[in-house]
């Protein structure tokens, strides 16, 4: 990291941050995860990383211990740094206090959302389906109250939360950091997809679940961050 990305920006007030683009976002990838269903592409991209007797790289150790248990380390860090951010001023002092509580809140909200939808969830995992050795037959998460013969409880990506919910970290370092936002953003994504191939690769979820994930956090995100941005620049 430079210097110039963590050097605070002081010009624009929270106001001065359209949440339009953010909002362009979400409606475009709701209409490509609707033609995604549409086309039934989850069973055609995972199909290649399986057989009829399971998933090889379900207990691989870079999908299971780098990326599943590793990102699972990784989120518990990044809520432990936005803890300390809200009891220590000195750390990122340019934001306000308004900024971390909402980062933090937000980021929150994301992490036990996800898990209440998929307790609510008949969609089970890839790894049940009988053509992968297990005794589910698939139907689309869109067929609500349609049980498939398995576990259910596998839609959205849990897992993929565990990048995705901190995409409030972008909306909340941007005025003061926008260097280190967009580089936040980034490491973000790259984080959620890796975690999404992953735990597709173990058969654990099918892309749309990791993809309806991200949609939700991001969604979720943009519409409490008109609180954030209709809030003074109080310290």
């Amino acid at each position: 990291m430079n210097a110039a990305s963590s050097t605070p920006s002081t010009a624009a007030t929270p106001s001065a941050f359209s949440l339009k683009p953010a909002w362009l976002i979400a409606g475009l990838g709701l209409l490509a995860l609707l033609a995604w269903d549409a086309g039934g592409l989850d069973l055609a991209v995972i199909r290649p990383w399986a057989g009829s007797d399971g998933f090889p790289w379900r207990e691989h150790w870079l999908t299971r211990d780098v990326f599943h248990q590793g990102g699972r380390a990784l989120a518990g860090l990044v809520i432990a740094f936005m803890v300390v951010l809200n009891l220590w001023r000195g750390l990122l002092p340019a934001m306000t206090r308004r900024e971390r509580l909402w980062w933090l809140g937000t980021s929150l909200v994301c992490l036990l959302l996800i898990p209440l939808l998929k307790r609510q969830s008949l969609s089970s995992c890839p790894w049940d389906l009988n053509e992968f050795g297990g005794m589910a037959q698939y139907v689309s998460h869109w067929r609500f109250g349609v049980a498939d013969g398995g576990p259910g409880h596998c839609f959205p990506s849990g897992h993929a939360s565990s990048a995705f919910a901190f995409l409030a970290g972008f909306f909340a370092m941007r005025r003061a950091y926008p260097q280190l936002a967009r580089g936040f953003l980034v490491g973000v994504l790259i984080c959620g997809a890796c975690y999404g191939w992953a735990q597709m690769a173990r058969g654990a979820h099918y892309p749309s679940h990791t993809m309806w994930t991200a949609w939700i956090c991001w969604t979720l995100t943009t519409a409490s961050a008109q609180w954030l941005l209709s809030g003074k620049r109080s310290q």
